[in-house]
């Protein structure tokens, strides 16, 4: 039996549907960044509820899909509903459930997909399509069939929830029709596969991370090379698909004569021939400076629903600073930020890092992201904006000169700082901390605002985020000392 979410799977990659079928065994464990963005989904989908009167919620589970469907035509039949939450259909051994089911006029009904997104995605089209092929099915009359999620643009006054201006309907009435021929093809196909014994043959490449990364994608790229040709640095469809057709797998087997870029070409040759890549400019885009030297990074939040006064849905929210600070005699000083208090932290962020950047010296950043957030902050606090603004061209990007100017064989491909940082600084690991990325920094940020979080574990919380923030700060000081080193050796 086929539910909406198995279909969609299978719509990304046949095998993915055969193993969340036959072997879900085999499917990486939902990460705790995986499982946030689930809890948001549900989130949103309850506040949208309050978007419409009268409405009653189905509230049997998966396991009790059947009854579900009693339920849910029960309520329908009751013409004083004006709304189902969650109704359940089953048809053609396709179940799904309906976030709202709103009650139309004469007898027909309104389709809709709430989604904690602030637009409307490729994805989104097959997912309310194909729940119209089952409400159809069902014998429904449906009028109108809409995406609603979140209006990035509203501002929140700070008080309550202003549900019409925070959610956005966005009619999909005209695609969710006109793909339903293409909703068959694709049911029938997969219905055919999930009845072979066998999974089908199909290798990891591109869809695999698009729209959504597969749960299976490390069991299916378990053995392949470090030199698989995906690791190849910004490596098309396109491209793959012509390697595959031409029997290449890893990147030493690609011919001198394919279109690389120059990138790649770089890449490539580090390979084959076991060796770095370095440009004559490097040393220059290194010594280029002036002292004090900052290495700088932020952390933030962008939550799905706005929590502190005139922000938005998603709105990026800077929390945490780290400042290394290497003077011109060799001394290295350290200095950081983090807001304690669940308030709006970026007046207070802008002033403690105008504070610690002072007035001279160069900062390093690793990306654009830095310079983006000063650049916001700078339009939301005109009183600092002239001082924000005379940050942005002290700020040298680290990540932009290795792209430029280095490459070791053992990036593959990434020049995110964990990519690189193992290759050039071996002795440093980000394996040993408890917070490891971005991603998990923002997760465990909101748990050290919540009231419910034990005081003790809230320690534990601000010392693991302080430990990483400046962790990835002292890897772009350890870096430069090492390409510096690379440049000399040369």
């Amino acid at each position: 039996m086929l539910s909406k979410s198995r279909f969609l799977a299978g719509l990304q990659c046949p095998l993915s549907l055969w193993y969340l079928c036959f072997k879900p065994e085999l499917a990486t464990p939902v990460s705790p960044f995986q499982q946030a963005l689930f809890d948001t989904g549900r989130e949103v989908g309850l506040l949208a509820t309050r978007r419409f009167e009268s409405g009653v919620l189905i509230a049997e589970d998966y396991l009790h899909h059947q009854e579900a469907v009693r339920k849910t035509h029960s309520a329908m039949a009751d013409e004083d509903i004006k709304a189902l939450f969650e109704p359940a259909f089953l048809e053609d051994d396709i179940r799904i459930r309906v976030d709202v089911l709103e009650r139309a006029e004469r007898s027909k009904w309104n389709l809709i997909e709430v989604k904690s997104t602030a637009s409307v995605k490729e994805i989104h089209k097959f997912d309310v399509a194909v729940q119209y092929r089952v409400l159809r099915d069902a014998g429904l009359d449906i009028a109108r069939v809409y995406l609603m999620h979140l209006n990035n643009q509203y501002v929140y006054g700070g008080t309550e929830l202003n549900l019409k201006g925070l959610f956005t309907l966005f009619d999909l009435t005209a695609q969710a029709r006109s793909l339903q021929n293409e909703i068959d093809r694709k049911l029938k196909a997969l219905k055919t596969m999930l009845g072979k014994a066998q999974p089908p043959d199909i290798a990891p490449s591109k869809h695999c991370t698009s729209p959504y990364l597969c749960r299976f994608w490390e069991h299916c790229t378990r053995e392949m090379s470090e030199n698989w040709v995906m690791n190849l640095h910004g490596i098309t469809h396109k491209k793959i698909d012509q390697l595959e057709a031409a029997g290449v797998t890893t990147i030493d087997e690609i011919p001198e004569t394919f279109p690389l870029t120059q990138i790649q070409e770089r890449q490539k040759q580090c390979i084959d021939f076991a060796c770095d890549y370095i440009s004559d400019k490097l040393a220059s885009q290194l010594l280029d400076v002036e002292y004090p030297l900052h290495f700088l990074d932020f952390e933030t939040v962008a939550p799905a629903l706005p929590h502190y006064a005139r922000t938005r849905p998603f709105h990026t929210i800077p929390f945490q600073w780290s400042d290394h600070i290497l003077g011109k005699d060799g001394t290295l000083d350290h200095h950081e930020y983090l807001c304690m208090e669940d308030k709006d932290p970026q007046a207070e962020f802008a002033q403690t890092l105008l504070s610690t950047l002072g007035e001279t010296g160069t900062i390093f950043i690793w990306a654009p992201y830095e310079r983006r957030i000063i650049t916001e902050l700078s339009e939301s606090f005109p009183n600092l904006n002239l001082e924000l603004n005379a940050l942005l061209p002290r700020l040298n990007d680290l990540n932009a000169i290795i792209r430029k100017n280095y490459y070791h064989r053992n990036f593959k491909g990434s020049f995110s700082l964990k990519a690189v940082l193992p290759a050039l600084v071996p002795d440093m690991d980000y394996a040993a901390l408890e917070i490891q990325e971005g991603a998990t920094a923002s997760l465990e940020y909101l748990r050290f605002l919540n009231a419910k979080t034990p005081a003790a574990e809230k320690e534990n919380i601000k010392s693991n985020l302080m430990t990483y923030c400046g962790f990835d700060t002292l890897a772009m000081v350890r870096i430069r000392e090492a390409l510096l080193k690379r440049v000399n050796k040369k």
